[in-house]
């Protein structure tokens, strides 16, 4: 098995809902953002996949997020959502949401998308997979 990473980054803001504590707060961080993708085989180029192919697909997605409220996007929004429902925009969320939007991307490329990690300071991280 190969697999591949790529690094990049953005920003927001978010709180966290039913949190007691600091983050309880709006505030913001500055994200690293890190995508792995694997393949079993190389194609015929011997690559997993074009760096800059996942680096282009992955910062398409971090557009939607860079810059914002998190809380006020759809995904983590409590518009037309019970509380308990809603997806709170915690690093471990972040990261769920950013691999359901690149998983079908990498997978039309013959791949697999393994993991996303994302951090939210230099020392804490959150990661998803299937």
């Amino acid at each position: 098995m190969f697999k591949i990473k790529i690094i990049t980054n953005f920003s927001s803001a978010h709180y966290l809902r039913e949190y007691k504590g600091k983050c309880e707060n709006l505030h913001g961080h500055n994200w690293k953002v890190e995508v792995f993708a694997e393949r079993e085989k190389l194609d015929s180029l011997g690559m997993v996949m074009d760096f800059s192919y996942l680096k282009k697909i992955t910062i398409a997605v971090l557009e939607e997020l860079d810059h914002k409220c998190l809380n006020d996007l759809d995904y983590f929004s409590v518009k037309n959502v019970p509380i308990g429902k809603a997806h709170n925009p915690s690093s471990e969320e972040i990261a769920r949401y950013i691999y359901i939007k690149l998983k079908n991307d990498i997978f039309i490329r013959g791949c697999t998308l393994d993991e996303v990690r994302v951090w939210e300071t230099d020392t804490s991280c959150a990661s998803y997979r299937e």
